[in-house]
């Protein structure tokens, strides 16, 4: 049996995170993840200067070698509008990076002890242990596996109430001949339904581009697509002859809060906690932060992993990732129809577009780094 101080079932941007600083504080970790790393992992992925704050991340070395694509601008509009807005900003606000870099480089550097692919059969309690695949043994267990973590499963804590967001999307290469029949690298396109039900986007990070939908409606989510790319072909963002190959993904949003995400001796981090933004869907950062969360609390606990004394990492998760008190009033006051109807008015608005659409929906910029 491998004894360890703390077992993490994941090893992306939320077990990444929490082995770096668990194992920093002078824990023996182990990372148990049931793919081989550098895994294919698609992700529109970009993160902005807090993320980059959260992990103090060297940019001079991560960028050797992996892709580093400063974003310093916007398209948005709605699908099937022939009008969008550009928005610009005199700095880089955010950086495109492929998650299949990002996620191994992160897990290398966490110090941790890894056990890659080896997906997890079994999670059993032991008295004070859990005990992982019957060869780890550890008092405290983190569940970092995402939507489909075995050891959210294990909590039995789904809600049913709770939104669940389906994605389709592709990230494939590009030839330096081709570059200019695509979206500028730099600038991110963001294109909504008019039910705001969904939105699609189309990024390009470097030699890559990333195309893909997201929609509360799982049903429509084909048709949706679909019509997004055909939007996409007939505004020339895209040729119209790409060899696709769609990747399904989903999550869970934070409000309403979605998962039980503490019991004795376990917590859950990242999508397996369902605590991507509900504006933006986006999960990058609450993922890291909640691992960075979950090591503070674990690292303070020293041992004592009851309940009680790891309760502190709920609070922290629901003021750190539910909506502003300004969110909770537009969603309780504004029927859909009504937001519907606004919709054209609002995104060609500039100043919607720009403080509050990119700069608090989808980049919080109002929102400090944890550190």
């Amino acid at each position: 049996m491998d004894n360890a101080d703390v077992a993490i079932v994941g090893g992306g941007p939320a077990g990444s995170s929490c082995a770096r600083a668990l194992t920093r504080a002078g824990f023996d970790v182990v990372v148990v993840d049931a793919k081989p790393f550098p895994r294919d992992k698609v992700c529109a992925g970009w993160i902005t200067p807090q993320v980059i704050a959260d992990l103090d991340l060297d940019v001079d070395d991560y960028r050797r070698g992996r892709t580093l694509q400063p974003i310093t601008a916007f398209r948005t509009g709605l699908i099937g509008e022939s009008s969008d807005l550009e928005t610009s900003y005199d700095r880089a606000v955010s950086y495109g990076i492929r998650r299949c870099e990002f996620d191994h480089y992160l897990l290398q550097r966490s110090g941790a002890r890894l056990r890659l692919g080896q997906p997890v059969a079994s999670v059993r309690r032991d008295g004070a242990r859990w005990i992982v695949n019957e060869s780890i043994a550890a008092p405290m267990l983190v569940g970092a596996g995402g939507h489909f973590c075995p050891v959210a499963r294990l909590m039995s804590c789904r809600s049913d109430s709770a939104p669940v967001v389906a994605a389709q999307e592709t990230e494939f290469p590009i030839a330096t001949v081709d570059a200019d029949a695509f979206a500028r690298p730099t600038m991110p396109e963001l294109y909504f339904s008019r039910d705001l039900k969904g939105y699609g986007w189309c990024f390009r990070k470097g030699a890559y581009v990333n195309v893909g939908f997201g929609s509360l409606d799982r049903h429509l989510l084909p048709k949706a697509t679909s019509a997004f790319v055909a939007f996409l072909k007939s505004r020339a963002r895209i040729p119209h002859v790409m060899p696709w190959r769609w990747h399904g993904h989903a999550y869970l949003l934070s409000d309403p809060p979605a998962r039980r995400v503490v019991d004795d001796g376990v917590v859950l981090a990242g999508d397996a906690a369902g605590l991507a933004y509900p504006q933006s869907g986006e999960g990058i950062r609450p993922a890291i932060e909640s691992g960075l969360l979950a090591a503070s609390v674990i690292a303070e606990a020293r041992g004592g992993y009851e309940r009680q004394r790891l309760a502190s990492y709920e609070m922290s998760l629901r003021r750190r990732f539910g909506p502003s008190s300004f969110a909770r009033f537009v969603a309780g006051t504004i029927p859909l129809s009504v937001s519907s109807a606004l919709a054209p008015a609002l995104f060609a608005a500039p100043w919607f577009v720009r403080r509050v659409l990119i700069d608090r929906w989808f980049l919080h910029a109002h929102q400090p780094a944890l550190a």
